[in-house]
Parts: structure tokens; C-alpha cells; sequence
């Protein structure tokens, strides 16, 4: 189940839109303009973000101020915007969130959650410096071992996943490997 608001109205002319398999051979019901015809997609919306760790393992994490799970540990992440790309957004998120001076590295995990229409893109990243400087959707920005993470405090499956993936990689001595963790949460 998605939980956003169906399209209502025509982007195009403003005509109340009606939802119907197109005739132009689609197979999927899609908001179609009846003044114009103009076809209205809905697609998964991308959130990216990076997995900060400094050189001796350490990550860091980020307590939520704004809902959802505000009061809650992430790591950085957000929206990707137009006009950039899922490694830019990640770097752009990962300043505005923590304030961080990364090197970013390669993408580390893929997960679709498909029932709220979107897509999480996390990548490693090498932390420069243990200053930073969280902007307002941050209440602090804190580093963690593997052992002091609060793991019944994380906010989204999505980020627990990955940082589950990543320590165990970690202790298997793999994380030099060029795997992406793609995962399905149905």
C-alpha cells in the first residue's frame, strides 16, 4: 500500500484527472487527463544518503529533529532533488544532516520498499574529520562503534539493514569487495 495522495488534477490543462488503463496498449491503471489525454506516471521516489565512517571503524549517526521518528538515529539521508545525481544528493544530504566532511566511496546498498513507492541508495563514505556541524533537521550528530550503537533507537529498517550489512562485512573482512547489498523489503 502507497501512501501518497493520488493525482487529482491535469499537470498540463487542470482538468480533473480519472484513473483507467490507457489505450495505448499500457497494462497498469494510470491518471489520465480527459481534456487532453495526457498521461500521469507515478514512479518510486529515490532517497539517498551515505554510511560516514572514520578510519577506525567508527560511524557516524544522526538524532532526528523532524518527523518522522524525530528523537530517533538515521544516518544522513534524504530526497534526491532534480537535476542531481543519487552520489551528489548523498554528499548534499550528508553536509546539510551532519554537517560532514566526507570522501565519498561506492555505493553500498540498494533497498526497495516498494510499499511506500520508494527507493534508499546508501553509500560509503570516509569521514575527514570528526567535526561536524548537524543543520536543522538534526538535534546531533554522534559517533558510534558496533557495540554502542543504540540499534532499538534507529529510525527507518532501511538504515538498520544497512548498517547490519556493513558490520557484518566488516568483521568478514570484505568490505574492500565491490558488492551492492540490493534488498527487497516486502
Amino acid at each position: 500500500m502507497i501512501f501518497r495522495s493520488p493525482i487529482k488534477f491535469c499537470r498540463e490543462c487542470g482538468t480533473a484527472v480519472t484513473y483507467r488503463v490507457p489505450d495505448d496498449g499500457d497494462t497498469r491503471e494510470r491518471a489520465v487527463c480527459p481534456a487532453c489525454h495526457t498521461i500521469h506516471y507515478e514512479n518510486p521516489l529515490n532517497v539517498v544518503g551515505t554510511l560516514p565512517v572514520m578510519d577506525d571503524g567508527r560511524v557516524l549517526l544522526c538524532k532526528r529533529n523532524i518527523e518522522p521518528r524525530r528523537g530517533k538515529w538515521t544516518l544522513p539521508a534524504g530526497f534526491m532533488e532534480l537535476a542531481e545525481t543519487t552520489s551528489r544528493g548523498a554528499q548534499r544530504e550528508t553536509d546539510e544532516e551532519a554537517g560532514a566532511d566526507i570522501e565519498l566511496g561506492r555505493l553500498f546498498s540498494l533497498i526497495n520498499v516498494p510499499q511506500v513507492g520508494q527507493i534508499h541508495l546508501f553509500y560509503l563514505a570516509r569521514l575527514r574529520s570528526t567535526q561536524f556541524y548537524p543543520g536543522p533537521e538534526t538535534m546531533e550528530a554522534q559517533l558510534f562503534d558496533e557495540a554502542d550503537i543504540p540499534w532499538e533507537e534507529i529510525a527507518f529498517r532501511t538504515v538498520k539493514l544497512t548498517l547490519e550489512r556493513f558490520f557484518a562485512d566488516r568483521r568478514a573482512g570484505v568490505l574492500e569487495q565491490q558488492q551492492v547489498h540490493c534488498i527487497d523489503l516486502l
